[in-house]
């Protein structure tokens, strides 16, 4: 069996804010023209006009996207200070209101918002996209399947949006909650062959409901674009590093998954309803409540899930070239989640106004460390 290349393209949406007020801000097109002069098509708008998007070249390693990113986010915050912005990195802004914000004016926006209303009017979010290449379209719909199984953990462990509209949702990552009110979104529905997949597609195709594939958004899916399977699930990081270390899981586990194809193993398919639940437990909980393990019967804490992680894809990531990375995840549990590095600065401030003024400080501190 030949090896795919596992290449690897990452997709980072961040937001904007006023380094005065800490209020998102629309990104001024003088910004975006700088931007694009150096990022070239790399860079892109986004649904709101306080968002902006980059997404890396198809780099063969992680070495690659680490230079990449470190160039693009290094970038647009100095593009951004030139304009008394700043860029943040996070699944939410912990105290923006939805209905003040105004969507993009290109016909692609424009179309979304008449077609969903308010549930894309309340899209201030964020995601990270992880691009795996595989040029095989039945490996993809083999692995999305298996996939599915570890999505829960990297929502968990990218979880890094706990605040919404000034308060504490409570949840680790509040994001999955709006982006859910989203047609066709959630874990992906088991796909039996990629023509099935391709038959259900050119249904909604044919029937005028979707342009394409683009528009189903699925926590894991085919990209339309790329011979590639995307996931979805992340909350975009503050941090760059923990963004490396979550691209290299991702793409360390379908090394892996690959590999049991590969001697003929797999992993097993759980239904989805039960995935589900793993899944609502990372939105509510992160790091801090475990996440059920099926096989043993028991919720088990997330430090044993992301160690037997580590140790399933350790020839996966060496030989990948991003063992370094896989490794340095455990930082998200030794330093804490955004979700929860958040929390923390809210707790130390002088009630709940100064609170999210320093949360949101915070996230641009954050966004600046590793660039």
């Amino acid at each position: 069996m030949i090896e795919p290349a596992f290449s690897l393209g990452i997709e980072e949406e961040y937001l904007l804010v006023d380094r005065d007020t800490l209020a998102l801000a629309r990104v001024p097109e003088a910004m975006f023209d700088a931007c694009r002069a150096s990022l070239g098509d790399t860079v892109s708008p986004e649904f709101l006009e306080c968002q902006i998007e980059v997404g890396t070249p198809v780099c063969r390693d992680i070495g690659e996207a680490r230079t990449h990113l470190t160039h693009m986010r290094s970038t647009i915050a100095k593009e951004a200070a030139r304009h008394n912005l700043a860029p943040v990195s996070a699944g939410c802004h912990p105290s923006a209101d939805w209905t003040h914000q105004t969507h993009t004016k290109k016909d692609r926006y424009t179309s979304l918002q008449q077609e969903l209303k308010s549930v894309a009017d309340r899209m201030v979010i964020c995601g990270m996209h992880v691009h795996v290449g595989l040029d095989d379209d039945a490996l993809r719909a083999d692995l999305i399947n298996q996939m599915a199984y570890f999505l829960p953990h990297l929502l968990a462990l990218s979880s890094a949006s706990p605040f919404w509209k000034g308060r504490d949702s409570g949840l680790a990552s509040y994001r999955i909650a709006i982006f859910d009110n989203m047609p066709r979104t959630g874990l992906p529905p088991r796909i039996d062959s990629w023509d099935g997949y391709r038959r259900s597609v050119d249904a909604l195709v044919n029937l005028g409901v979707i342009e394409d594939a683009s528009k189903i958004w699925w926590d894991l899916r085919p990209s339309n674009a790329y011979p590639t399977l995307e996931t979805r699930i992340c909350d975009a990081q503050p941090r760059l590093e923990h963004a490396l270390s979550l691209a290299a899981l991702n793409q360390s586990l379908l090394r892996m998954l690959w590999r049991l194809k590969r001697s003929n193993q797999r992993w097993r398919d759980y239904d989805g309803f039960l995935l589900s639940e793993n899944r609502w437990r990372a939105q509510r909980y992160g790091v801090t409540g475990g996440l059920i393990d099926f096989g043993r019967g028991e919720i088990v804490p997330m430090p044993m899930l992301l160690e037997e992680m580590i140790s399933l894809i350790a020839e996966d990531a060496a030989v990948l070239g991003c063992l370094a990375e896989v490794d340095a995840a455990r930082d998200l549990l030794q330093n804490g989640t955004s979700a929860e590095r958040q929390r923390a600065v809210f707790d130390r401030a002088n009630g709940p106004e100064d609170g999210l003024k320093r949360v949101v400080q915070h996230l641009i501190a954050e966004f600046q460390h590793d660039i």
